[in-house]
């Protein structure tokens, strides 16, 4: 038992280090390619690089996964994330339909969506709010569409009572996704009215 639970907490570590990892390649990245951005839209590239980097090296391996099998009968030590967050919701070891649905538009959709909005920033083109809010509209309905059939139903699928589960990969990580997005959306709200008011008074001489 002691031996399980030294591997466990080794796996959880190696995890967590990785999450770090891809955080620090999106802060490399916006480095490389954010050059010449204000301080606040530099970090906006250090969230879009992150979040294409967990979409396409996180979610993306699980798709295919849920699509070809399950989770839970993979051997791939690309499942090896998705079969610890499992512990906390079971859904996404057994290619839950609406999981998986969910996830192919979120590795499709969301991750191309943040590489235009990168492109977008970095060039300085005229639909970057647009394609920012449409990012962010993603996200939060994504994140809303995992969790409220659950919440209807019970939760049936969460095991709340682990403290790692809960607050860790549960309410952390998926709030991220919530918190994120809801600021990105402020800012572009914050930017648009600013453009509309400036056109006004431009009109208005």
């Amino acid at each position: 038992m002691a031996e399980s639970a030294e591997l466990f907490s080794q796996l959880v570590v190696v995890l967590l280090f990785v999450s770090f990892l891809q955080f620090v390649a999106g802060l490399f990245l916006a480095q490389i390619f954010g050059k010449g951005v204000s301080r606040v839209d530099k970090w906006v590239l250090v969230w879009l690089f992150y979040d294409a980097i967990v979409h396409f090296t996180f979610e993306g391996p699980f798709v295919y996964f849920s699509i070809v099998g399950t989770v839970a009968k993979s051997d791939s030590l690309l499942t090896e994330v998705w079969k610890e967050y499992g512990k906390a919701d079971s859904r996404w070891l057994h290619s839950d339909p609406t999981i998986v649905s969910l996830e192919i538009l979120t590795v499709v959709l969301d991750g191309l969506l943040c590489l235009v909005a990168v492109y977008a920033i970095c060039k300085d083109k005229h639909y970057r709010h647009i394609v920012q809010i449409t990012l962010c509209v993603c996200e939060l309905y994504g994140g809303w569409m995992t969790f409220c059939p659950e919440w209807l139903t019970g939760s049936p699928s969460l095991d709340t009572s682990n403290a790692l589960y809960l607050w860790i990969y549960l309410v952390f990580f998926n709030g991220l996704w919530v918190v994120v997005p809801g600021l990105l959306m402020l800012q572009s709200w914050g930017e648009l009215r600013d453009l509309h008011r400036g056109t006004r008074k431009t009109k208005q001489k």
